[in-house]
């Protein structure tokens, strides 16, 4: 199948029938069937149970439990860097941010205030910043961790499409991470000032969910709801975990000007691991 065909699928599918049947799915204990789909999914994806801490594939109760295993302690050492990769996945874009556009493939552009839902005070704080973009796919570990210290501040639900996040539909579906269901999390770091993590939703991801909240998306009622946490001391440090996607999909996050000085190494497309350095504050 071509990839134009690809995309237009995307357009094509009932998107939200497809994804509240996959969250059902996904969510059921049925035992033997859970087991038996478990098991095609490791196979077909090559998922890599050494890695988790519970091995068994027999033991999950249901696929959400397998899809968002722990791992084993000590197999994702955080790098000697001021910023480490928050996932496992694929490097889909990176680099500066041109005035307030965000690459997202080649010929595709997209606003940091579409992305964050059209809070243009808070996107003006990362003009000529840095972003990166990080793809999970379905054969990854799911949880996301903190690529530095940093406070809670704010934490925004922005209702949307449900295309999928891999390559050729980033290719080919203009502003994908700017009308995708997506939540918004805002950090202030002692020492890098304010970022921001987006989880951005896909087709057939369940929902999201953070350590400080839990599922954030539960009925998508496509209203844009907010939440704050000035009164509240929610920090979270380097490395620490702060979310999960319940399916695959992707994380974007964008620093302030002269924060970070990328990995010399990274490059789209290219594999990452959680914990390896991402990079360095600019001295």
């Amino acid at each position: 199948m071509s990839d134009r065909l690809k995309v237009l699928l995307q357009y094509l599918l009932p998107k939200q029938g497809l994804t509240v049947f996959a969250g059902r799915v996904a969510g059921a204990e049925r035992g033997r069937f859970t087991t038996r789909l478990i098991r095609w999914f490791v196979g077909k994806y090559g998922v890599a149970m050494e890695e988790a801490e519970n091995p068994d594939v027999g033991s999950y109760k249901s696929f959400n439990d397998f899809f968002t295993r722990p791992l084993r302690a000590g197999v994702r050492p955080l790098a000697a860097a001021d910023f480490v990769c928050p996932v496992d996945g694929a490097i889909s874009q990176f680099g500066a941010i041109d005035d307030h556009h965000i690459v997202q493939a080649k010929g595709h552009r997209f606003t940091t205030t579409e992305l964050i839902g059209g809070d243009t005070d808070l996107a003006a704080q990362f003009r000529h910043g840095g972003f990166a973009n990080l793809y999970l796919s379905p054969k990854d570990y799911h949880r996301l961790h903190m690529p530095c210290d940093g406070r809670l501040t704010r934490m925004i639900y922005v209702p949307g499409a449900l295309f999928s996040v891999n390559p050729v539909t980033a290719r080919g579906v203009p502003n994908l991470f700017g009308r995708n269901e997506r939540v918004v999390c805002v950090f202030e770091s002692p020492e890098y000032g304010p970022f921001v993590m987006v989880l951005v939703g896909a087709t057939i991801v369940g929902s999201m969910a953070t350590v400080w909240h839990g599922v954030v998306n539960p009925k998508r009622t496509g209203k844009v709801s907010e939440w704050t946490y000035a009164d509240q001391d929610i920090v979270l440090k380097k490395g620490e975990e702060m979310g999960r996607f319940l399916l695959g999909s992707t994380i974007v996050m964008l620093f302030r000007q002269d924060t970070i000085m990328f990995n010399e190494d990274w490059a789209p497309e290219r594999s990452v691991r959680l914990g390896e350095r991402m990079g360095d504050h600019r001295a």
